[in-house]
């Protein structure tokens, strides 16, 4: 019998996300350190692309690598707004927005990619710094989300450790296959 194999969800390179049901230093400290790698990350899987790779989609149906990093800009500036406003107010409301529509506008259709990966960098650069200053405590602050309900910033920081990556991975899975 020959063994078979099941072609690989396209849509999840590192696999689904798998929420923690606990938080301990040391899983906080590994989540900020991915948030911190991947600006980094995201721009070497990028280096070296042409206008032509940027414009493929990452697979059939999916976005094109220049959405991917313009979305990955709209996404952690969220992100970070959120865990802002979660530090300064209780139990704040958080909007959500259409990602697939913002996707979809022309500027993250268009645009060059290097804009984005500068917000990327600058951004992190904020948020881990903000993030490493945190007692423990504050990480078990909440935002209201109408769609999920309450977050923590530890929810939070679990979500975007593997949303970098996610991306990032949606990018170099799409070289390795291209050849590129």
């Amino acid at each position: 019998m020959t063994p078979t194999t099941e072609p690989p969800d396209l849509r999840f390179p590192i696999g689904k996300r798998v929420p923690r049901t606990s938080h301990t230093v040391e899983s906080r400290a590994a989540a900020i350190q991915t948030i911190a790698d991947t600006p980094a990350n995201l721009k070497r899987a990028v280096t070296g692309l042409t206008e032509a790779h940027l414009d493929k989609p990452y697979r059939p149906g999916g976005w094109s690598v220049r959405q991917v990093v313009h979305h990955v800009a709209d996404s952690h500036m969220n992100a970070y707004v959120r865990t802002r406003l979660a530090l300064t107010e209780e139990n704040p409301p958080v909007k959500p927005y259409d990602e697939a529509k913002w996707a979809e506008l022309p500027d993250a259709k268009t645009l060059p990619i290097e804009g984005s990966l500068a917000i990327v960098a600058a951004l992190h650069e904020r948020w881990v710094h903000l993030l490493r200053s945190l007692p423990a405590d504050q990480l078990s602050r909440t935002m209201h989300h109408p769609e999920h309900g309450n977050i923590s910033l530890d929810a939070l920081l679990e979500i975007y450790a593997w949303h970098g990556p996610h991306h990032t991975a949606h990018i170099t899975e799409l070289r390795k296959r291209s050849g590129y």
